[in-house]
């Protein structure tokens, strides 16, 4: 990620949540968001291969209420900090048994930023009193995003 990146990254956990990471939180941020992008891939394509479908939709994709409500404070916080086209570039995965839509895959940048704003929020209410997560946090609010996503 690029130095402007690397400043908006962090200027978003601050909008987000008062968090400060740094360069280092990257490549955990980019595991989490990766696992959790291709999580519900592999649901959406469970869903577009029971309705007997070869491409994955949007609406195949389990997008719950609350990721729902996290993409819409994404929308708007975006607005500030610009994320957006970085997210764009980290809007990846592997091979799939059904191709996402062109459609579903532009959904991919908010999916990620909604996430973002959940994993943000999710260590605010997990250690209120941390600024500067460390390992130790990262492992927690994951473990909670596997057990649900």
């Amino acid at each position: 990620m690029t130095v402007m990146g690397v400043s908006k990254f962090e200027r978003f956990f601050r909008a987000a949540a008062s968090l400060d990471v740094d360069k280092n939180d990257l490549k955990r941020y980019g595991d989490f968001v990766n696992a959790k992008l291709y999580d519900l891939l592999v649901v959406g394509q469970a869903s577009a291969k029971a309705h007997g479908k070869d491409t994955v939709e949007p609406w195949d994709l389990p997008i719950t209420k609350g990721l729902q409500e996290s993409i819409h404070r994404f929308r708007q916080l975006d607005e500030e900090v610009e994320l957006k086209p970085i997210l764009e570039q980290l809007a990846t995965h592997p091979p799939l048994d059904r191709t996402p839509t062109q459609e579903a895959e532009e959904r991919y940048p908010e999916i990620i930023g909604g996430l973002s704003l959940a994993l943000a929020e999710t260590f605010r209410i997990m250690y209120p009193d941390v600024k500067n997560p460390q390992t130790s946090h990262w492992e927690g609010v994951t473990a909670v995003f596997d057990r649900l996503l």
